[in-house]
């Protein structure tokens, strides 16, 4: 019985100390929350990848970098990593894409971009680079809360001045 009580423990001690567990629980928790601020734009609008999505994605990114860092890989291997990420990340962005055959053009875009900087974020967090990452949050905040004032008004005179005969609409 003592052997395998042991052995559980001994699976289960990833963490040299507090401190490398206290690491983990900010930069997992700052991925989650980083995620979430970009998600709720996503959410307020009713598109299907919002809070919860965004929170996955970004919590995951930082965990696929974070796990190899501790385990002490090298700078090529860790540039492998990110590629490998950055391309499933892709492939979950292209699933958010749906190209219409009526004149509504392409929808998905805005939300496909969003994850994929989610990652990014994910990414940079998982290597430690916070500041970066909360920055980063910040600009894209800006991007999704604030652009859509100044683009809707734009939208709004592009299309006064084509008149009702021209097609104007937004791909």
């Amino acid at each position: 019985m003592e052997v395998i009580i042991n052995t559980i423990i001994s699976e289960f001690s990833d963490f040299n100390d507090l401190s490398e567990f206290i690491i983990v629980v900010i930069r997992l928790l700052l991925a989650a929350v980083l995620g979430g601020l970009l998600g709720l734009e996503r959410e307020q609008r009713g598109k299907a990848a919002g809070i919860r999505t965004h929170m996955l994605v970004c919590m995951g990114a930082a965990l696929f970098i974070f796990i190899p860092q501790q385990t002490g890989i090298s700078d090529a291997e860790m540039s492998r990593v990110i590629q490998g990420v950055i391309a499933g990340i892709g492939f979950l962005c292209a699933g958010t894409i749906i190209t219409r055959k009526d004149e509504k053009g392409t929808s998905g875009l805005t939300t496909a971009a969003g994850v994929w900087l989610t990652a990014a974020i994910g990414i940079a967090v998982g290597l430690g680079r916070e500041q970066t990452a909360v920055l980063c949050t910040l600009l894209a905040w800006v991007v999704l809360y604030v652009v859509p004032f100044f683009s809707g008004s734009i939208s709004k005179k592009k299309s006064s001045s084509l008149g009702d005969d021209e097609d104007n609409t937004d791909i």
